[in-house]
């Protein structure tokens, strides 16, 4: 009699614990889940601010190239301070 009431105590709690040990897993899977799909869609905005940033350099640089140009045209700069401020423009 004292086995019987034993593991009809048992078996209700053991099957608790092993409900709840399973519903925390399953959250932990889901959490994991829902933030590799956050950083996937991070890394995806970065990569567009990252391009778009470039754009905008190399649109700033040849500006300034064309700048350089015009001087060097109206020959307010020689060849050689031509080139040695391109390079430097290219460089950094």
């Amino acid at each position: 009699m004292e086995k019987i009431i034993f593991f009809c105590l048992v078996i209700p709690i053991f099957g608790f614990v092993l409900y709840l040990g399973v519903t925390a897993i399953m959250k932990g899977f889901d959490a994991k889940e829902a933030n590799r799909a956050e950083k996937k869609e991070d890394s995806k905005e970065d990569n567009i601010n990252d391009t778009e940033y470039t754009f905008s350099d190399q649109k700033n640089l040849s500006d300034e190239i064309s700048k350089l140009n015009e001087l060097r045209q109206s020959g307010a700069l020689t060849e050689e301070e031509f080139e040695k401020a391109k390079k430097k423009l290219l460089n950094d």
